[in-house]
């Protein structure tokens, strides 16, 4: 319709007008034709009622077969072709209005063919135009605006676990439901050429969601898997349905009636059938995965789901670990103690040692040989296993910061489980370490890819922006991380620390320490931010009787530096002008920190511990040579992400022995680092009491006002 226009200006009927729309075409007076007669001709056919007419009525049935189609789930190119028709039936409605007009059939000049074409290219673009978009489509667009959504298409080759329904009438066995879609998931993770999200992702549903299509598209996924287990005693019952969420059509379904000591059987014939509802290749090694048997004794593996469920709590919440943790691994070595083989459960063992390690934080040479002889006894009982590939990923990461030896064990847990979020977010945590950031968000953002409603992966996301001073964009990523979380108290912690860094606002801080429960394993997990917050704050009492109550030997910065509780105390202490009581404090934690060192003469955290009680015993030359030291093993070059957290506490223990002039200059040297935004800024500068005999000095204020 609309060349047949473009034709008509070529011809030099009509010119095009400066603006580009259709509707700004006019016509050129052109010799021998009556404009008169030709605007009564078109009144007398009643042209332009039957073209509103028309547009009016193909609009009102659009809305009518848009709802039809939707609720068959037809496919959108059976609404165009409708869309089509009507746009030709606006052709042929006027072509019968200009022929059977009040005056009767008459011959059509050129002009008049002119103007004729104009109305059918404006009409039908109208049609076009504004005809209703269908739900799928609106739903599309606003799930890829949001942060949650896949930004590219969606692969047929994709499938989500969603959490069984438990029909037990013994409702304790919930672990047990549980544990079979976790088990299911993470056979089905194995296969690379399947796209699997990942079970913190699947969990915040419910079991059988009234609208699977959202579900799907805000997972990024094209088919679900849904399902119900019901145990009693030694028999299990499992119904499962493999769902195309884009038809709402079933792909598979299945019913088992198996003795539990069936369920592994039941678990590979799931794997296998899906894979080949989606089509998808299995490479041999994958067969052999999903076939396998992890224990014959149904003791261990009852076990084995129970600590699994604590130990996922623990690991989606860090501060949960020193609480929860244990109680994963107590079962982990209840079921090892009943099947000595059972390779899975020593691999999670060693995980779990190895968080216990780092986020508790217990960090003793006894927790890291546990974690390093479970994860070499689960590889030797079954070479390759993923799980304890990765266990040894975070003994070389966390444990000794030996980067290549730990993305060696990561490459090797990817191949065994290439859909495993977990496995990105440590590959992006290394490379954050190592300065590679872009290879880290990039890491970060597989992570999304895989398990799009964690937490965890947009609050990574969040700190690598923190650590390069992009606040902004940290600030987003914290509160999305807060829209997709089922326990909001890291994320609020989180963001209410950047808010700190950002623009000193105590605000946000205040309202996550509010919203705390005193007594309960959140409060206990964030107990260094609420005293920040009191210290911040200059309420030295209450935070004197925040250190006192608590019980942990040691709290954990940002920066992942482990510090005795009861140094914070003596800090509190001092700012109350209680000299004689901090100096007790500090004297006990020199005595203490020194017999720690001769078991670990390597351990930063120990040396700025000593550093610092030496300090506050006057110890001036004691205390800046462990200082240093602490800054020696963990040098910005060795961690580019805890390396300027450890510049900091250096730059703090310098103002505590009176040498204001190295204070100054440490600060100028994280300051100037690319990724030091996570440690100080000049809005933490200025808040934190710490830096007071700082104040008045020419070259601090000359440090704020230079400072990015």
């Amino acid at each position: 319709m609309q060349a047949l226009a473009f034709a008509a200006v070529k011809r030099g009927i009509v010119q095009r007008a400066p603006r580009k729309d259709v509707c700004y075409y006019r016509a050129v007076l052109v010799p021998g034709v009556n404009m008169g007669e030709l605007l009564q001709r078109l009144r007398e056919r009643k042209l332009v009622q039957w073209a509103l007419a028309y547009i009016a009525a193909a609009f009102a049935l659009l809305q009518g077969i848009d709802i039809v189609a939707n609720k068959f789930n037809w496919p959108d190119s059976l609404e165009r072709i409708f869309i089509l028709a009507l746009a030709v039936g606006f052709f042929v409605t006027l072509v019968l209005a200009w022929y059977h007009g009040e005056r009767g059939a008459q011959r059509v000049s050129g002009t008049e063919l002119v103007i004729l074409a104009l109305l059918l290219a404006v009409g039908g673009g109208f049609l076009w135009h504004f005809a209703p978009m269908s739900p799928k489509a609106t739903t599309a667009t606003s799930v890829a605006a949001t942060p949650s959504a896949p930004v590219t298409a969606i692969p047929a080759k994709s499938i989500a676990v969603l959490p069984f329904e438990n029909l037990s009438d013994d409702k304790t066995n919930a672990y047990f439901a549980s544990g079979m879609q976790d088990e299911i998931l993470t056979r089905l993770a194995g296969i690379r050429d399947l796209k699997v999200i990942s079970r913190t992702s699947t969990q915040q549903y419910a079991s059988h969601p009234p609208n699977l299509k959202i579900v799907a598209e805000q997972l990024g996924v094209a088919t679900v898997l849904e399902g119900s287990v019901q145990k009693a005693e030694n028999k299990v019952r499992i119904n499962l349905q493999l769902i195309d969420a884009r038809s709402d059509s079933h792909l598979w379904a299945q019913n088992y009636d198996r003795d539990v000591k069936d369920i592994f059987a039941v678990q590979s014939d799931v794997a296998e059938r899906v894979a080949d509802a989606l089509q998808a290749q299995l490479l041999p090694v994958e067969s052999a995965r999903i076939a396998s048997v992890p224990t014959q004794d149904q003791q261990a593996y009852d076990l084995y789901l129970r600590a699994n469920a604590y130990f996922h709590r623990a690991s989606d919440q860090a501060a949960l670990v020193a609480a929860v943790m244990p109680q994963a691994i107590e079962l982990y070595q209840q079921a090892l103690a009943k099947d000595t083989g059972f390779a899975l459960a020593a691999a999670m063992l060693s995980q779990a040692h190895m968080n216990m390690y780092w986020a508790a934080p217990d960090r003793t040479d006894v927790r890291l040989a546990a974690a390093k002889a479970t994860a070499d006894r689960a590889l030797a009982l079954q070479p390759g296993l993923g799980p304890a590939h990765l266990g040894l990923a975070l003994y070389w990461y966390w444990g000794h910061r030996d980067y290549a030896q730990a993305l060696s064990e990561v490459d090797l847990a990817r191949k065994a489980m290439p859909n495993s979020a977990m496995v990105e977010l440590f590959a992006g945590a290394i490379g954050r370490r190592e300065g590679r950031w872009n290879e880290a968000i990039a890491s970060f953002q597989r992570a999304v890819a895989l398990d799009p409603r964690s937490s965890l992966c947009a609050d990574q996301l969040g700190f690598v922006n923190m650590s390069l001073r992009r606040y902004a964009q940290a600030d987003q990523a914290f509160a999305h991380a807060l829209t997709v979380t089922q326990d909001p108290t890291d994320e609020l912690m989180s963001r209410a620390y950047s808010a700190v860094l950002w623009k000193g606002d105590l605000a946000p801080l205040r309202t996550a320490v509010d919203s705390l429960t005193p007594g309960s394993n959140d409060y206990a997990g964030n107990a260094l931010s609420i005293y920040y917050l009191r210290w911040w704050s200059r309420d030295y009492v209450a935070a004197i009787r925040l250190a006192e109550a608590e019980t942990a030997a040691n709290w954990i910065d940002q920066g992942n530096v482990s510090l005795p509780r009861r140094l914070y105390l003596a800090w509190a202490l001092a700012a109350v002008g209680d000299d004689a009581k901090a100096r007790s404090v500090y004297a006990e934690l020199r005595t203490q920190t020194q017999a720690a060192l001769q078991q670990r003469p390597g351990d930063a955290d120990l040396h700025l511990a000593l550093g610092f009680a030496a300090a506050g015993l006057g110890l001036k030359d004691d205390a800046v040579r462990e200082g240093r030291r602490a800054t020696q093993l963990i040098p910005y070059s060795r961690d580019n992400y805890s390396g300027p957290f450890y510049l900091v506490w250096l730059a703090n223990l310098y103002v505590r022995v009176g040498e204001n002039t190295q204070a100054i200059d440490t600060l100028r040297q994280t300051l100037a680092l690319p990724s030091g935004g996570g440690a100080i800024s000049p809005a933490l500068l200025q808040l934190d009491p710490a830096w007071d005999p700082l104040r008045k000095q020419p070259d601090f204020q000359a440090l704020l006002r230079e400072s990015p």
